[in-house]
């Protein structure tokens, strides 16, 4: 009888930890910032949702990544090295870590990237162009490399590099964007080189790479950086098997891109940008061998600086408060027609927002306030907000498992409960 209890009781332990979900990558299992978690709050205590830990973290713009109950963000130590930390979800006390030289000051110091998780392996790519594959198990390298340098990059750009490793297959990719190689694939367990495409049109922009569906295949999607007087530039569709380029859109250009598309489905490809670039939507689509791209439309009334758009019930809703406008969150249409913008109540600033549960998360990137938002394309439905953040420049992305929510501001990272 007590052998049967203690079976009874393992299988429990291992159905929890299987039900657990995972957000492995820079913005979500789907790479969309949208979260499969559900039964959130639909309002908050006075004080704000209960804060279960706070963990110190150095100057930073890094998102965390879960798996299997631990949190894993890539932090920076003095502008001298890269750290890898592993924290446990629900406590926040750190399980291991590990640290290797990356020298070197741009400005806006610090992380940059969220890791990449993939079975026993943690993908990071350090602000100075380190790749490195850890073991979960053992805690060490197991590969790394350089993305910038293996290439001849030369001089870093101006705001580091910052790109959020993509999983694919037996692969993992990055876009280095230097002159020898524009996007790379390496071997996931071993970091040998599978593919490097030539360079890329443009110049060096702060965009990952994406996977969307066209026709049912796969494209990697890259966008590369216009210049200050408006040009140059382009959003690319490549086979991530081999690097080919299979299309190319040079109709839209930003001088500083941050974020990648939202694909809207049906081959349309949504593409938004600060500094003044506004949006566009174009529709790719496989004709033969051959693919074609058509634009839609083009509009200057909605431009996300740092996150991607989120596709929610036929609207799009971003944080449209750049360097040269205070639009706030903003709600479009796939036509392009604005439905409403809070402007400067709030002006929500850079701050990351993710989807879960019909219900928006939202950071304002500038005062560290976060809301509960119904999104309506009716209008702007607060439904709680609190002050949980305490520096500005809150412009990580957000992450959230099991009820917990992952927010950071310039010194800290914080797990929120939002159920």
């Amino acid at each position: 009888m007590k052998t049967k209890m203690t079976l009874i009781a393992v299988i429990l332990m291992v159905a929890a930890c299987s039900s657990l979900a995972d957000w492995p990558q820079y913005l979500g299992p789907d790479r969309n910032a949208i979260s499969p978690d559900k039964g959130l709050l639909r309002s908050w205590p006075e004080a704000g949702p209960k804060v279960l830990w706070t963990v110190p973290l150095g100057p930073g713009y890094g998102g965390a990544a879960v798996s299997e109950g631990k949190v894993y963000v890539l932090d920076r130590i003095r502008s001298k090295q890269d750290v890898l930390r592993c924290l446990d979800l629900v406590t926040g006390k750190e399980q291991w870590s590990h640290i290797y030289d990356a020298s070197g000051r741009v400005q806006h110091p610090g992380s940059r990237s969220t890791p990449a998780i993939d079975g026993n392996y943690v993908y990071t790519c350090g602000s100075f162009g380190d790749l490195y594959c850890f073991d979960k198990n053992t805690h060490k390298p197991v590969w790394n490399k350089n993305i910038w340098k293996d290439y001849d990059g030369g001089s870093f750009p101006r705001w580091a590099i910052s790109q959020n490793p993509l999983i694919y297959g037996e692969t993992v990719i990055v876009a280095s964007q230097t002159s020898k190689a524009g996007v790379v694939s390496y071997d996931k367990l071993t970091g040998q080189v599978k593919w490097a495409s030539p360079a890329l049109p443009g110049r060096v922009g702060y965009v990952s790479p994406a996977i969307v569906k066209i026709d049912g295949n796969d494209n990697l999607v890259m966008i590369t950086a216009g210049s200050r007087g408006g040009g140059g530039g382009a959003v690319i569709g490549m086979d991530p098997g081999s690097g080919r380029q299979l299309w190319i859109y040079n109709g839209w250009s930003c001088r500083i891109p941050i974020a990648n598309v939202t694909e809207i489905g049906d081959g349309r490809l949504f593409i938004t940008g600060g500094y003044e670039a506004g949006s566009a939507m174009i529709k790719v689509e496989k004709k033969g061998d051959a693919y074609t791209v058509k634009e839609l439309y083009k509009t200057d009334d909605f431009g996300t600086h740092v996150h991607p758009a989120i596709l929610y019930k036929g609207h799009l809703y971003a944080h449209c408060t750049t360097n040269t406008r205070r639009d706030g969150m903003v709600c479009m249409d796939l036509d392009g027609k604005v439905k409403w913008k809070t402007v400067r109540s709030p002006v929500f600033d850079k701050g990351g927002f993710i989807l879960a549960d019909g219900l928006m998360l939202s950071v304002d990137g500038q005062k560290g306030i976060l809301y509960l938002i119904e999104p309506n394309p009716a209008g702007y439905k607060e439904l709680a907000n609190a002050k949980l953040l305490d520096t500005n420049e809150c412009w990580g992305p957000l992450a959230l498992v099991d009820d917990k929510l992952l927010i950071r501001d310039q010194k800290q990272m914080r797990c929120v409960v939002v159920k």
